[in-house]
């Protein structure tokens, strides 16, 4: 296997398919509606330019059978023998002998804390390729979701990683980039043959695989990094309703995310950090967000829910997504088992979005924010961003007012100030602190917290720069500096201020 896949990548290189390669040979609009799974703009574009990189674009990326005579010129060193035994192709008799492709096989560019680059990432063939439904044990390529996670990871060295439920392992490779050794689990066979494919594609290695459910292939083992994009769709286990590996982990309701996430604890060294996407539901009143708080008892932890739906829009959404849509006839019926799921056991909303976890080396946790932020967020600056937050968390908790008042702190860089007021008003209505990194922060602040983050420069003491304040606004000392250094706390953790 490995002497295919080695040629294999060296055709893939020779041919120049690249993002770069791509983007040149279709053009710019044909390569965005690819990222909107938008095929014939890039097909058309393809069959004017024809070449080792177009029909390769033509197999691996939008699926389609293409003479065996272009594609053995695409790839001279594997051959089309080569590609028919690793399984990656099949021949077609006809007419014109024609190779169908068997996988999706597609370049994948990345920016992360470490720099830029790019992997070939092979998975199932999906919707892009005209495969609709996909199959139950459908392996996903790099979506969304999986370019978020890869986002959240800290910039940080560690010795073990687990990438739990690794798909088709891009999240392992993201993790190989920081860890010298790393686990890769799920309960599907075919997931981890292609990461082991992606892993030897893209020259990697240090990546072990494991077959088996959750934290079963790694019992009483600990790691430094554990990342997930766990199977946390909830879906009814009701008989006729399709369940796909990649996103059903057979649990009722988001009893999966519960278990992924009370996990952690038993396999994180101190120290050690969990990234996770998942979702939550609101049940009976209780918000889904806090019931979170519930399942990482006795981690540091950060949740962070970007979108909330009702049962309807949810169980639209993953309708969809298996490829089944209002025109089709198996719709109606599927909606009303999602709803009557949600129904039968009060739910009322499903919260979506992401989870930054630590197991504390010493002591009680100090860090527990569980909140909703639906602004934009530039991902470029949240791995990094949620990483100093556990830190800076443990750092403030061991300060009480007195010596924090004692502390030099400086805005972070990319805090800017805006001010609004009515025309003629003698001072702004409206005083607002913006993030540029971070997470994108939009705060409404009152006049002395104004002056206070514009005076932190890191040359002053917080008390000395409050009691100028007080003296300022002639208030009194003590009242002021009881109302900031709360609010303080709260920007640095946050990431306006910062230890000078």
């Amino acid at each position: 296997m490995h002497p295919a896949i080695d040629a294999l990548a060296r055709d893939l290189a020779a041919a120049g398919f690249t993002s770069g390669g791509v983007r040149a040979l279709v053009g710019d609009e044909a390569d965005a509606a690819l990222a909107r799974m938008v095929a014939e703009p890039a097909r058309r574009a393809a069959l004017r330019r024809p070449g080792a990189c177009s029909t390769l674009l033509r197999a691996f990326v939008l699926g389609d059978a293409v003479p065996e005579a272009a594609l053995a010129e695409a790839l001279p060193a594997m051959g089309v023998d080569g590609a028919v035994a690793l399984g990656i192709a099949e021949r077609r008799a006809g007419q014109v002998p024609l190779v169908a492709p068997l996988v999706a096989i597609r370049p994948y560019a990345f920016r992360d804390a470490l720099g830029e680059g790019e992997w070939w990432i092979a998975s199932d063939l999906d919707e892009l390729a005209g495969v609709a439904p996909l199959r139950p044990d459908h392996v996903l390529g790099v979506g969304g979701a999986a370019r978020t996670l890869a986002s959240l990871l800290p910039p940080l060295p560690v010795d073990r990683a687990l990438d739990l439920g690794t798909g088709c392992g891009v999240i392992a490779l993201h993790l190989r980039r920081l860890a010298p050794h790393v686990v890769a689990t799920d309960i599907s066979e075919r997931a981890l043959w292609f990461t082991g494919l992606n892993a030897r594609l893209n020259g990697v290695d240090g990546i072990e695989t494991r077959l088996g459910s959750l934290f079963a292939p790694v019992a009483g083992e600990r790691f430094d990094l554990i990342a997930s994009n766990p199977p946390f769709v909830i879906t009814p286990r009701a008989e006729g309703v399709p369940a796909y590996e990649y996103r059903d982990g057979g649990a009722t309701g988001d009893g999966l995310m519960a278990a992924v996430v009370g996990g952690l604890a038993a396999h994180l060294a101190p120290g050690g950090g969990g990234r996770l996407l998942g979702n939550w539901e609101t049940v009976a009143g209780a918000a889904g967000i806090e019931r979170v708080r519930g399942w990482a008892a006795g981690l540091d932890a950060w949740a962070i829910e970007r979108e909330s739906l009702d049962p309807v829009r949810y169980a639209e959404l993953w309708l969809r997504d298996g490829g089944t849509l209002p025109r089709d006839e198996a719709h109606d019926a599927l909606l009303d088992a999602w709803l009557d799921d949600f129904e039968a056991r009060g739910v009322s909303a499903v919260g979506m979005g992401w989870l930054a976890l630590r197991l504390p080396v010493t002591g009680d946790a100090s860090l527990a924010r569980f909140e909703r932020l639906p602004q934009a967020i530039t991902l470029e600056h949240a791995g990094a961003h949620l990483a100093a937050a556990f830190d800076t968390a443990a750092w403030l908790a061991g300060l009480d007012d007195g010596a924090l008042a004692l502390e030099r702190l400086e805005r972070a860089p990319d805090v800017t100030e805006a001010r609004h007021q009515l025309p003629g008003a003698a001072g702004p209505n409206v005083i607002e602190l913006r993030q540029g990194g971070a997470l994108g922060r939009t705060l409404s602040v009152d006049t002395a917290l104004a002056a206070l983050v514009g005076a932190c420069d890191g040359e002053l003491p917080l008390g000395v720069l409050i009691g100028a304040i007080a003296g300022l606004l002639e208030v009194d000392e003590p009242i002021l500096a009881a109302d900031l250094l709360p609010r303080v706390r709260e920007l640095v953790v946050t990431g306006f201020l910062r230890a000078a």
